[in-house]
């Protein structure tokens, strides 16, 4: 078995997809993120989650950016 690099949400745009999020971590359907793009809140995303050897499209809502401007967490709520 491989090792896992962790999990990664990539937003999906048409046919194309863009790796614009360091994924923190996935807890309870939220994606904590860090991205060098600002997203408001409430905005919708289409992404699609891997992790553990999974791959799902979902839909992901910008719940709240929390810290600090230069290291600025996105709070990415996600559902199926």
């Amino acid at each position: 078995m491989g090792m896992s690099g962790g999990p990664r949400v990539v937003v999906v745009d048409g046919d194309q997809a863009h790796d614009v999020f360091e994924v923190l971590g996935i807890t309870d359907g939220v994606a904590r993120v860090r991205s060098p793009l600002m997203f408001e809140i409430g905005e919708e995303l289409t992404v699609r989650v891997e992790r553990d050897g999974t791959t799902t499209e979902m839909v992901a809502r910008v719940r709240a950016h929390i810290g600090l401007p230069d290291a600025r967490i996105t709070e990415l709520e996600l559902s199926a």
